[in-house]
């Protein structure tokens, strides 16, 4: 064991940090390779992370920034439980939203990594999972309190000194509709995090494990700086937002309308430093769009993030928001309080705020921000007994819109966007493990905001039930009555739209959130939300807007209407 480098060494430090990095890309290749569920195999939906012994984020997967405000949360609150009760060969679980957990369906993996009996840090690994129980296939039902949301874990040891508590495990899958997925998705998830574990313990037995600790202290440090430098140099200045949520899924009237919530947003940004201030938020609402401050944080984080660094130089970690101060008033939508439901809350709010983020900052900086991109993440689930098997099944997908434009170019048809980074599930994939047909998958012309740079498209996505089946499903959508803003002079692009057509011919549109029935051979036909637009759609170059239409991104109406030519 080499006991003479120094974390002070550049070449070390540089490896080292490096290093880090890869441990946790590492992290997401072994779940790739080795999960049940398609939402991971295949869309990738979950969080690699290596972090200290007080819980903070060293270094994050290339994975979704969704996760980068609260995940640190989740590996404190094993800290602040077992405190210096963890051995090497533990493992602890948990989901908690009050805990720093995200909402129950993202389970946390945590591992603490030894070497010769001192501790290095952690290992972590945040994965969405298709069902934790609750009324409805998915566990994403609109219910008024977290007790309706599923199986919630609070931080509890799962494996103790090497060996797997039954009883625990038992108990999960008793309370999921598919036990063995989830069961394959948990033990994937133990394999990465004992891989990462062991590259800890490799890079301890290289370096020595103090050395090792002080760099990882350093390797924040290194972002803290980087962050604060590069936020130096940019102007000063102060920008405030508005916007309102489509509703909560839980009726405001008799006639089952869902009423607007409003989220109010003040930037404030000084030398090295930015506060961003939510006072004015509407109260906590009595369904799942609640979001806790740590979920609230992740979304100011990305989206900061992204402004400060367009070309991603700062290497993400726990460092890199020390420089940044997020505050709501406690009981908000945005600083929720237990009992409140969350389930929604996890991306749509984390969406909703990035995006406001950037319509704050376009005043003072107009050259490093994006218009509104399709602000949700789209998410439908079916849930039923599959006839060519006779097994329970469970789909969850999030389905991809536009990608909001950008000061110097267009946005990006049909990309996952903001917080999110996941990928589309192949429609092979979908058809071979759900009773589902796909019958269209295409981009939606004129869907995308008009501007100097138009916004990205949205996607048409068309399911068809097989006919002997039938099923539940839930949606979780925004931007169906607040469509996504333009910038600058940008135009908002088009509101999602989602119909239900069953087998006797009837239509009807399906309220953004909650469930509904889908008897076999219905069809559920999706517009997602397009993007915002950025700058004045009259000094849109004429070669761009022909490559448009060529290409099928506009038609010659969506011209005249947007363009006025």
């Amino acid at each position: 064991m080499n006991t003479t480098t120094t974390a002070s060494d550049p070449a070390a430090f540089e490896i080292m940090k490096n290093a880090l990095h890869k441990i946790a890309e590492e992290m997401r290749v072994v779940l790739a390779k080795t999960a049940y569920s398609p939402i991971l195999k295949s869309a990738g939906d979950y969080s690699c992370g290596v972090f200290d012994a007080t819980g903070d984020m060293v270094a994050q997967g290339p994975d979704l920034p969704i996760h980068l405000g609260s995940m640190p949360d989740a590996v404190r609150a094993i800290v602040q439980v077992f405190g210096d009760d963890v051995h090497d060969g533990d493992v602890f679980i948990h989901n908690d939203p009050y805990f720093g957990g995200s909402h129950l369906p993202d389970v946390n993996v945590i591992r603490p990594a030894f070497y010769d009996g001192q501790l290095l840090g952690y290992t972590c690994l945040r994965a969405h999972w298709p069902d934790i129980g609750s009324a409805t296939p998915g566990s994403y039902g609109a219910v008024t309190e977290i007790y309706g949301e599923g199986l919630r874990l609070p931080p509890i040891r799962l494996v103790s000194r090497g060996v797997m508590n039954v009883d625990v495990e038992k108990i999960i899958l008793a309370n999921v509709r598919t036990p063995e997925e989830r069961k394959g998705d948990l033990g994937s998830q133990l394999a990465a995090t004992l891989r990462a574990c062991q590259r800890l313990e490799g890079l301890a037995e290289r370096y020595g494990p103090d050395t090792l600790i002080r760099t990882m202290a350093e390797v924040m440090d290194y972002s803290e700086r980087l962050m604060r430098a590069t936020l130096a140099d940019l102007p000063d200045g102060e920008g405030a937002f508005a916007d309102f949520l489509d509703g909560d899924g839980i009726p405001d009237d008799d006639e089952g309308n869902d009423a607007p919530i409003w989220i109010r947003m003040k930037v404030d940004k000084r030398g090295d430093r930015v506060v961003v201030d939510f006072e004015g938020t509407d109260p906590a609402t009595a369904g799942p769009i609640n979001a806790p401050l740590s979920v609230t944080a992740s979304g100011v984080y990305c989206a900061l993030k992204t402004a400060v660094d367009p070309n991603s130089l700062i290497p993400p970690n726990s460092g890199c928001w020390r420089a940044i101060e997020v505050t709501a008033p406690k009981g908000s939508l945005l600083n929720a309080e237990f009992p409140s439901p969350v389930v929604y809350a996890n991306h749509e709010i984390s969406h909703r705020l990035a995006d406001m983020v950037m319509g704050a900052l376009v005043n003072f900086w107009p050259e490093q921000v994006m218009a509104c991109s399709q602000g949700t993440s789209a998410i439908l689930t079916l849930g039923g007994v599959d006839p060519r098997s006779g097994n329970r099944y469970v789909s969850y997908e999030t389905v991809k819109g536009g990608f909001g434009a950008r000061p110097n170019k267009d946005g990006i048809n049909v990309v996952a966007s903001g917080i999110s980074n996941t990928m589309n599930t192949p429609i092979e994939v979908l058809e071979m493990a759900f009773p589902v047909r796909v019958l269209e998958y295409s981009v939606e012309p004129d869907t995308g905001g008009a501007g100097k740079y138009r916004g990205g498209n949205a996607a048409r996505r068309i399911w068809q039930l097989l006919d002997d089946a039938t099923a539940t499903g839930t949606l979780c959508m925004e931007h169906m009555t607040s469509p996504p803003f333009g910038l600058a002079g940008g135009k908002a692009g088009s509101a999602a739209i989602v119909k239900l057509k069953t087998p006797d011919g009837k239509v009807r549109d399906l309220p953004s959130k909650g469930a509904f029935k889908v008897p076999g051979g219905s069809i559920v036909d999706m517009i997602t939300p397009g993007s915002g637009g950025f700058g004045d759609p009259q000094e849109r170059d004429e070669a761009a807007l022909a490559a448009d239409l060529t290409e099928g991104y506009v038609t010659e109406a969506g011209i005249k209407r947007d363009y006025e030519r």
